[in-house]
């Protein structure tokens, strides 16, 4: 038996532990099509705590359904891709004309630019509605997923929301679910082009209860006749902090000194995965995550990482000898950048697992 667990960004997991049911309502959407409510949809959650694995879930549902999926990251020129995508589907659907070729993709304008004659060159829109129609006669849809918004330029995702308003207006079978970070789901939410959106399901995703990657790690390693005692089972599970990214790394390291180790695991090996999961997670999620941060902003983070809890945000400023509107400052700044979250009124505490303790042991002396 292969190693099943896939720590790696934007792998669909063997298990999505702690998200049953969380699609149910998108389920029920692809079957009622037009304008039902499942089919607009949002994704938000810290870094690593499994939106593109739940976006890769629902692209299997709706295409397992019949609906043809366009799933896109919302990096430069993705809505010119998605029209780009969408001529594709048309042309294999037998409503485009043979030879075709696309010479230009004009962003800002969201045409897609042909050689065809001027009267025949369609826009963004109009070749939304023409694979619509084709789709809607064939009595499935289309549904466009967009990832990492929190990177994307807001009028791009202004356009794209706008237009598949009007789609759903017209009784077409749309379907969009977006993915990103919550202060960047917040601001798209307050911008006035995409109120509609604020009619959208909202998926906000968590820590899963450790109990459940308990059951399921037990499951996996007995399944696998991998031997591990209960309590070395608990030990794993306490630290992947329900985080599914590191639910993943520790799971597939655990693996790996199984075979190693004729498939039974004792203290030892638990403590080496753990500690090669921790170091996999510092470098690629982490440092990452810090890589764009100035000094000062690591000065926050670090008077933040003196608590072992959320913090009061007048703390920090005492700690920093700093104002209040310069805490505020740093925090939205930080919020946005999803690394610190804000848990109650007035404080902040680490959106990211692990991140304190990192602080810590990287803290200048």
């Amino acid at each position: 038996m292969m190693n099943p667990f896939r720590p790696t960004a934007g792998a669909t997991p063997p298990e999505l532990i702690g998200r049953e049911g969380m699609l149910d309502e998108f389920e029920y959407g692809l079957q009622l099509g037009s304008g039902a409510p499942g089919l607009l949809t949002i994704i938000t959650g810290a870094r690593g705590i499994g939106k593109t694995a739940l976006l890769s879930a629902a692209q299997e549902v709706a295409a397992g359904q019949g609906w043809v999926v366009v799933p896109e990251t919302a990096t430069p020129g993705f809505v010119g891709r998605i029209g780009e995508t969408m001529r594709l589907h048309l042309d294999e659907l037998g409503s485009g004309p043979t030879g075709r070729r696309i010479t230009a993709l004009g962003v800002a304008g969201f045409t897609v630019t042909t050689q065809l004659p001027p009267e025949r060159q369609v826009d963004w829109r109009r070749l939304g509605n023409q694979l619509l129609n084709v789709l809607a006669e064939k009595k499935t849809g289309l549904l466009f997923t967009v990832d990492e918004i929190h990177s994307a330029d807001r009028t791009e995702l202004s356009q794209l929301a706008a237009d598949v308003q009007h789609f759903i207006r017209d009784g077409l079978p749309i379907g969009l679910i977006f993915a990103g970070l919550p202060a960047a789901v917040s601001d798209l939410l307050n911008e006035g082009v995409a109120t509609f959106l604020r009619r959208a399901e909202r998926i906000d995703l968590h820590a899963a209860a450790i109990a459940e990657v308990e059951r399921s790690y037990a499951s996996t390693f007995d399944n696998a006749g991998i031997s591990i005692s209960a309590d070395l089972v608990r030990y794993a599970a306490e630290a992947t902090g329900g985080y599914p990214f590191l639910i993943q790394l520790i799971g597939y390291q655990l693996w790996r000194q199984a075979e190693i180790n004729n498939m039974a695991l004792e203290k030892t090996n638990v403590d080496q995965a753990i500690n090669a999961a921790t170091r996999r997670h510092e470098a690629t999620v982490i440092e990452a995550a810090l890589s764009t941060t100035s000094d000062k902003d690591k000065d926050f983070l670090r008077a933040m990482a003196e608590d072992d809890g959320p913090v009061v945000a007048g703390d920090i400023g005492k700690r920093l000898n700093a104002k209040s509107n310069v805490v505020a400052n740093y925090r939205a700044r930080l919020i946005a950048a999803g690394l610190i979250e804000a848990p109650a009124y007035g404080k902040v505490d680490f959106a990211i697992p692990g991140l304190r303790e990192y602080l810590r042991k990287t803290s200048p002396q």
